[in-house]
């Protein structure tokens, strides 16, 4: 769980960070742009004001040039540095500019006879580092009226109020910056409990399946004169050759599952052939050998241990085809029967049994070589080999329970399961 919420930790923070880092510039833009439309639209209603307040301009009549710049004068040094009157065809009536105005109406790009339908404004950054609003209203007598003329005009941002904008949209991409942060650190612990108690029934779950694999593997052992240990036994041999073969995650489950219930088809066979002591004449092994297609039967659909199916019917199959019951050879032979195989036999030789002895571990080594190419797949006993030494030692006089936690730490390993 520990490394669960270091990971989940580092996550919720790269995700907080990356949050704060994309939110808070776009909040600053926004609220600069608010600031500006704010400006804008008190320019644009005060200029609308001071032209409906004189209803005599008319800007289409053969006073139109002295009403408007009569009305231009009015707009100018209050409000904007630079006005200009259009009158409905385009052409320009009336221009009023402030002193502050030249100096900045040279820098203004050029633009042609107006033509717009909405209100619309530029906000210019100056190459002598002056900020300005440019503003374009097109007048009209009543909002749905025509339109009489237009109205652009030009005002320079002070500095004051230019620190102003900046200054209350840096406070809000700073808060936006901090209610990121203060949401990842509020989502952390809820995270992280969740998870728990998600893996709490994720373990019962696991918990339950591991139960129910041991007790059907311990009654095939019953029946077969064994103990559950030989299970225990092979599927962690099993598996710990396949971890050196890169096996892991589902293929990995699929393996320890396999390996656990290979014999399942077992509890099928009857006793007078299963407990036989002597050898099994052909009719018997023809009738023993269709505990492989009964341990399939059972396994599959069984939810998580559907993908043992691989190594129950294939775990009698040979390198070289000789196996049954299908006769597969080669790779056509699944990768987690060819690993288990090898970790079968070697249990097999190596185990006290009530009919034998353990054979010596060279003895045993011994023969798993005479099979290499025929009965054992070639990478997978090369890989084998030099890891059973250690194997065999770790295993050398452990009991049933000792060797149930060895299977119990392979699968809270391979099973995500952090403890």
């Amino acid at each position: 769980m520990q490394t669960f919420q270091r990971k989940t930790a580092g996550r919720i923070a790269a995700v907080t960070l990356l949050m704060a880092a994309c939110a808070s510039p776009l909040a600053w833009l926004v609220s600069r742009e608010n600031a500006e439309q704010e400006v804008v639209a008190f320019a644009q209603e005060e200029s609308r004001r001071v032209l409906s307040a004189h209803r005599s301009v008319r800007l289409d009549g053969p006073q139109a040039a002295t009403q408007a710049q009569q009305a231009a004068q009015l707009l100018t040094g209050g409000l904007f540095e630079i006005t200009e009157i259009y009158g409905p065809d385009g052409r320009k009536l009336a221009e009023s500019v402030t002193p502050a105005g030249h100096l900045v109406e040279s820098q203004l790009p050029r633009h042609g006879t107006p033509r717009y339908t909405q209100p619309s404004y530029e906000s210019l950054p100056l190459p002598n580092g002056q900020w300005v609003m440019r503003v374009f209203v097109p007048l009209r007598e009543t909002d749905a009226g025509p339109i009489t003329g237009y109205f652009e005009g030009v005002r320079t941002i002070p500095e004051w109020q230019r620190e102003q904008i900046l200054s209350d949209a840096f406070i809000v991409s700073l808060m936006v910056c901090l209610a990121s942060l203060v949401c990842g650190a509020v989502i952390y612990p809820v995270v992280v409990h969740l998870a728990k108690e998600n893996e709490d029934k994720a373990q019962q779950v696991l918990d339950s399946h591991i139960a129910m694999m041991e007790a059907l593997g311990r009654a095939i052992a019953k029946r077969d004169s064994d103990t559950g240990a030989h299970n225990y036994r092979v599927a962690w041999l099993a598996a710990r050759t396949a971890e050196v073969l890169g096996l892991q995650g589902a293929a990995m489950q699929a393996l320890i599952a396999g390996s656990f219930l290979h014999d399942a088809g077992k509890i099928g066979i009857p006793d007078a052939i299963l407990l036989k002591p002597g050898r099994l004449d052909e009719a018997e092994m023809e009738i023993m050998r269709t505990h492989v297609a009964l341990g399939e039967d059972i396994v599959t659909g069984a939810g998580w241990l559907d993908g043992a199916r691989a190594v129950v019917g294939s775990h009698h199959e040979k390198w070289d085809g000789s196996g049954y019951p299908r006769g597969l050879s080669g790779q056509n032979i699944p990768l987690s029967a060819r690993i288990f195989a090898v970790a079968d036999v070697f249990d097999a030789l190596s185990s006290r049994r009530p009919y034998k002895e353990p054979l010596p571990f060279e003895q045993v080594m011994a023969i798993l070589q005479q099979g290499r190419g025929s009965h054992f797949d070639p990478l997978v006993l090369d890989t084998f080999t030099p890891l059973a030494p250690q194997l065999h030692q770790q295993l050398q006089g452990l009991d049933e329970p000792a060797t149930r936690k060895l299977m119990t730490d392979m699968v809270q390993r391979h099973f995500d399961i952090l403890v």
